[in-house]
């Protein structure tokens, strides 16, 4: 529930959002359908960058389920429950990190552009992509979690200051500091 509190494309005031948030707290199957759905293509974008393809449905599975388990201990905020979700997001990312064991995979973008004018498009987008991405990865971690929880998961600096338990000043300024390092990173790239 983020720039307006949206669900499925329709405009919800905050108090409709509250309601919503009620109303999954009591159990209402609707509400938490919503929500889901309301989060779902972020919260699965997010998810991706961190895990390897085939975990991911299982964390945003699982993510949800600590929502519903835990939602008796969400307070609501002005911002919604998205950055809450998005918490336990993060902590479900690490935690199946700690099991598995496993690095994480860059898992920004795999397709290649679909309309591509010329012959070689394709493969100039390839080169750039795996440049963007070599240059993401030597980024420090606080700024590669900042910048997909901004960039990828589409989280306004209000939400990830919420996740971050960090102001939303100190998120857009590190935002931009993050995105100059990013900058300079790929004008070094041969």
């Amino acid at each position: 529930m983020r720039g307006g509190d949206r669900y499925e494309g329709d405009e919800m005031a905050e108090p409709d959002a509250r309601r919503t948030v009620e109303l999954a707290a009591a159990g209402d199957h609707d509400a938490w359908e919503q929500i889901y759905r309301s989060v779902y293509p972020r919260l699965r974008a997010y998810v991706a960058r961190h895990v390897n393809a085939d975990a991911v449905d299982d964390m945003v599975s699982e993510t949800m389920m600590r929502a519903v388990a835990g939602i008796d201990g969400y307070r609501w905020e002005p911002a919604g429950i998205d950055p809450w979700v998005f918490g336990i997001a993060r902590r479900v990312v690490v935690d199946h990190h700690r099991k598995s064991g496993r690095d994480r995979r860059n898992a920004l973008a795999e397709g290649l552009p679909a309309s591509a004018s010329e012959p070689g498009d394709a493969l100039i987008h390839a080169d750039e992509l795996t440049a963007m991405r070599a240059a993401f990865e030597r980024l420090p971690t606080a700024d590669r979690q900042l910048l997909e929880l901004r960039v990828i998961a589409g989280l306004s600096a209000d939400e990830v200051a919420g996740v971050l338990g960090k102001r939303p000043g100190t998120i857009r300024t590190a935002q931009s500091r993050a995105l100059a390092r990013l900058r300079t990173i790929m004008d070094q790239q041969p």
